[in-house]
């Protein structure tokens, strides 16, 4: 009963889809162990809660390895302007201006997690095990990891991804350790029906209790995030839905416009975690596994499909040059193409919700004052924009709309 492979990653989510599907086609023999599929999509659902703005260089990615097509013929809604603004302070970035099209996307998770596994099916080289659950995992450093599946099945793995989120079961059985705190904050999600046909902006004002943000969706439908303490969260979750419409009415700017119906809410707490390494001899972290980041700007997602583009050009390239898979020098190069601009990422959204939860009058000053020059200064304006859109920085092959294969 034992299968000998390449790579096992472990999560068939967005981003082990996404590892797997950049070495679809390769001379790599990959399986994906995913406990459940997900429901699937017709167009006369309701959107789901759980929504990711997906910036340029992951629609590259997802392209690039031949699953946007999937995502586009299933449901999105790209936008073009995002504003940010607090009392005096007010900034609006435009695609126009870099001479884009568009910004990003907003596409529900399970549209994106249901375009990568479609196009999994069409790989040779990748078996997609689901559902299926682990029994357990036997890891010993220098030597294959084992994985053995609830129905009697043993993996062998030169190297084992893990791509199964914040609390990675992989992450703690081979001992890589995290370091993490709370915000002590949650965030509201909210899908609403609005007066408004389809939007082409996302925005996100501050306020004292927390920021609010607005993520468009197709049609007259959008969804609201609202930042708050975690018990306002929990009184505002326990409403009724014309009740907590009232609330948001009262508490949303008149941008948001007229809400004619809540169709849906859930809440989750705010919290950052980082892994103190990604990486051991044939073990490497990706995504959640590695590092959860503050919603704040929705960059999640795009970083973990960064770690899946990365890792998968790291681990095609090693094939190539005849090197052990699962050496952690080999790994070791995913991790520093990673690791830093991950923690970048994270310490600016950091940074960004401490100066704006700020209430001391001299930091509303200065960050207020920071915003007016946002939208007087074009250079650092436009660079500030291209960093949100994942067009900056170390970008793996895949991000830049460049093959691998």
């Amino acid at each position: 009963m034992k299968e000998n492979f390449d790579v096992v990653v472990v999560g068939g989510g967005m981003v082990g889809a996404a590892v797997a599907c950049g070495l679809g086609g390769s001379p790599l023999r990959v399986a994906v162990i995913e406990s459940a599929p997900p429901q699937a999509f017709a167009a006369d659902q309701p959107h789901d809660l759980r929504v990711s703005a997906l910036s340029i260089a992951s629609k590259n990615i997802l392209e690039t390895v031949g699953a946007w097509r999937g995502v586009a013929n299933r449901r999105l809604c790209p936008f073009r302007r995002m504003r940010v603004w607090e009392t005096a302070g007010d900034t609006e970035f435009c695609s126009d201006d870099i001479n884009y099209p568009e910004l990003g996307y907003i596409v529900e998770n399970r549209v994106t997690q249901l375009a990568l596994l479609e196009r999994l099916q069409d790989f040779d080289n990748v078996e997609l095990m689901c559902p299926a659950a682990i029994n357990k995992i036997n890891y010993s450093a220098g030597k294959s990891t084992e994985v053995e599946l609830n129905d009697g099945r043993i993996l062998s793995a030169k190297v084992l991804v893990a791509a199964d989120g914040g609390q990675s079961r992989v992450r703690q059985a081979v001992g890589l350790g995290v370091t993490s705190w709370d915000y002590k904050q949650h965030a509201l999600v909210i899908y609403i029906e609005t007066e408004y046909g389809q939007q082409d902006i996302t925005w996100q004002r501050f306020v004292p209790s927390g920021p609010q943000a607005f993520l468009p969706l197709t049609g007259h439908y959008g969804s609201i995030v609202w930042y708050n303490s975690p018990d306002e969260v929990c009184r505002l979750k326990a409403l009724s839905n014309e009740d907590l419409l009232r609330e948001l009415t009262a508490a949303f700017p008149d941008c948001l416009g007229q809400v004619n119906a809540i169709l849906g809410a859930a809440s989750f707490p705010l919290k950052r975690q980082h892994a103190q390494s990604y990486v051991k001899p044939g073990v490497v972290l990706v995504g959640d596994a590695a590092h959860m980041i503050n919603p704040l700007a929705g960059q999640g997602v795009n970083i973990g499909l960064l770690d899946a583009a990365a890792l998968a050009e790291v681990l095609i390239d090693a094939n190539k040059q005849g090197l052990e898979l699962g050496d952690v020098s080999v790994l070791k190069r995913y991790e520093k193409m990673r690791r830093n601009e991950n923690l970048k990422m994270m310490t600016v959204m950091d940074v960004f919700y401490r100066v704006f939860s700020n209430r001391v009058l001299p930091v509303k000053f200065l960050r207020n004052l920071g915003l007016g020059l946002a939208e007087r200064i074009l250079p650092a304006k436009n660079k500030v924009m291209r960093g949100a859109m994942g067009l900056e920085g170390n970008l793996p092959k895949l991000a830049r709309g460049e093959p691998i294969i």
